[in-house]
């Protein structure tokens, strides 16, 4: 993605927040009130003061304004609480609705798309990239509005009262704002790199702890922990960095709005020492105190844009991924024709990746309905690819794919031909929860006793009653606390419980010991019995109880046939059942 201007990524995030529009307006109009409330008191401490130290008053004379400035304060701190109260719930619905739209566009990506993303960059720019802008939507969007406003509003009481002290604070204020522009550009920088870094190291620290067991292993656990020691050292330098340019942004502000007060001061001082003084004391003191108040909305405009430049650090990598193109996914209007037979037809199919490569080169292929049809071939020949065409997560370069040899699969709504499917990879997921949820994701309706039929048909139910709390085990992400068997089965009974019509399986035995194999292999053959079932078979095994057997090659397929049949012609397929019988010897 391009590098953004500043001023640009704030008018993006500044369409993001018209979302809650009212609410912010409603926000800022509080703290609007609570700053015209500071002139009012402003005017009744002038009155009180001058009232009791020239004209005489007593304190029982001047205890109605007493009571009337304590009103004040608490009507005040009351409209400042209100107002940030309100900014921070416009806020919080902003952060929510962007965590949607960043879900729901990797979703709509799918995980081809995705599959070159870090994860822990993507979580942690949903999580700590979205919260990130909650300072920006709920302090300094509300106080850009209020630097506007409320220095205006005292200088509309100020110039009458005395145009010396309001031509003052009219030339400093905006002193403050063009110096804090000249700081933002070295700021900005600053954030994008103290942004990246922490990305990296939250992506670092995550494949740390995934691959510790081989860290340990061979001997790396201390270089790691330097290369983490060096990535955390390169994340403080920069944020002290940035600190450092929020000082100077206080600084000069510190410094302007000092002078300026100290200039208004003097100037009324020494005018109420000239006989007769052109000021009176009431006029003096009222400007005096309203002068500190002038630079207020500065001094949290100067706070706050620290904050700024760290949300647009954010928003560039978050737009980043929201302005990633969805694939072409065809019309997608027409939804799947309930039907329990179902035949899948690849004519001519290509597909190339973004970086060039060529992934299917003109397939041709027929997947009977009711029949199990296995696909082999060396790696990178194109069936995790095809595989990928038929589940609808790419689109083809050119070609199509029909369903029972009339329907393309370019026009169905995806979500109507993904409740037609169910796919088990090789290395399923299970989420963090209990393993009845982790079965319920197939058909989140399930009831227990089909949650219990399901694990039965996939061996699973033996292991699951043994667990401390059955079905109501909670097991950790990635199936903490289960065996590479384990989970295959899990997910098995995941596939069998939503019993739909198609299952493509990316052969989920590769790893498993000969006793898992066997138990998974079994549980595999009664989740296709019957049904149309696409296998991508790593062992022989599979591929020899398939009804038929396409071996790919070079992004096409080379050979059908079955297995008997496919050995005899002693082609690519004989070819490779030689080598794994020569691996397994």
């Amino acid at each position: 993605m391009a590098q953004i201007p500043a001023q640009r990524m704030d008018q993006r995030l500044m369409r993001e927040g018209r979302r809650t529009r009212g609410t912010l307006y409603f926000g800022i109009g509080l703290g609007l009130a609570a700053g015209l409330l500071i002139i009012l008191q402003a005017f009744l401490l002038a009155h009180i003061v001058d009232d009791v130290s020239f004209h005489g008053w007593n304190l029982a004379a001047v205890m109605p304004l007493l009571w009337i400035m304590l009103a004040l304060f608490v009507v005040r701190a009351g409209f400042s609480w209100a107002s940030e109260l309100v900014a921070f719930h416009a806020s919080a619905r902003i952060k929510t609705y962007l965590r949607e739209r960043l879900l729901s566009h990797l979703l709509n990506l799918g995980p081809v798309a995705v599959a070159g993303e870090r994860s822990a960059d993507i979580a942690s720019t949903m999580i700590e990239g979205v919260e990130a802008l909650e300072p920006y939507f709920s302090r300094y969007l509300p106080q850009m509005a209020l630097v506007s406003l409320i220095p205006l509003a005292i200088l509309v009481f100020v110039f009458p009262a005395d145009w010396i002290s309001g031509l003052i604070l009219l030339i400093a204020g905006p002193l403050v704002p063009f110096f804090m522009v000249l700081v933002g550009y070295k700021a900005e920088a600053i954030n994008q790199r103290q942004w990246r870094k922490m990305l990296l190291m939250s992506a670092h620290f995550l494949d740390m702890v995934q691959g510790l067991t081989t860290l340990k292993i061979f001997g790396r656990a201390k270089d790691e922990i330097e290369i983490v020691a060096r990535i955390s050292d390169d994340y403080r330098r920069t944020t002290m960095a940035g600190l450092r340019v929020a000082f100077l942004t206080s600084a000069v502000l510190e410094f302007f709005a000092s002078v300026s007060i100290a200039l208004v001061a003097v100037s009324l001082g020494a005018r109420l020492l000239e006989i007769p003084p052109p000021v009176t004391f009431y006029t003096a003191f009222f400007v005096l105190l309203l002068a500190p108040e002038y630079f207020n909305p500065l001094r949290g405009l100067a706070i706050h844009y620290h904050a700024r430049m760290s949300a647009i650090a954010a928003a560039r990598r978050i737009f980043d991924i929201l302005d990633t193109p969805l694939p072409a996914q065809g019309t997608q209007t027409m939804a799947y024709p309930d039907t329990q037979s179902v035949s899948l037809s690849v004519h001519d199919l290509h597909f190339s990746y973004e970086e060039g490569r060529v992934a299917l080169a003109g397939v041709n292929a027929e997947f009977p309905a009711g029949k199990v049809t296995a696909l082999v071939g060396a790696s990178g020949a194109g069936k995790s690819t095809l595989a990928n065409a038929l589940l609808g997560f790419v689109q083809p370069d050119s070609g199509e794919i029909l369903i029972n040899g009339r329907i393309p699969l370019a026009v169905l709504d995806r979500e109507s031909w993904w409740r037609q499917l169910a796919w088990v990879p090789q290395n399923p997921r299970l989420f963090h929860g209990t393993i009845a949820e982790n079965i319920r994701i197939g058909r989140p309706d399930a009831d227990m006793a089909a949650l219990r039929e399901a694990a039965k048909n996939a061996h699973a139910l033996e292991f699951i009653e043994a667990l401390p709390q059955g079905f109501d085990t909670p097991v950790g992400d990635l199936g903490q606390g289960l065996s590479g068997g384990q989970i295959q089965r899990v997910a098995l009974a995941r596939a069998f419980v939503k019993n739909p019509p198609i299952f493509i399986l990316d052969e989920a035995t590769a790893s498993l010991d000969m006793e898992n194999e066997s138990l998974v292999l079994d549980a595999m053959q009664r989740l296709i019995q019957g049904r149309t079932a696409i296998v991508i078979a790593h062992r022989l095994a599979m591929a020899e109880r398939a009804d038929q057997i396409l071996v790919m090659d070079a992004g096409k397929v080379v050979e059908a046939g079955t297995h008997n049949a496919l050995l005899a012609a002693g082609g690519v397929y004989a070819r490779l059942a030689a080598a794994y019988r020569g691996d397994h010897a």
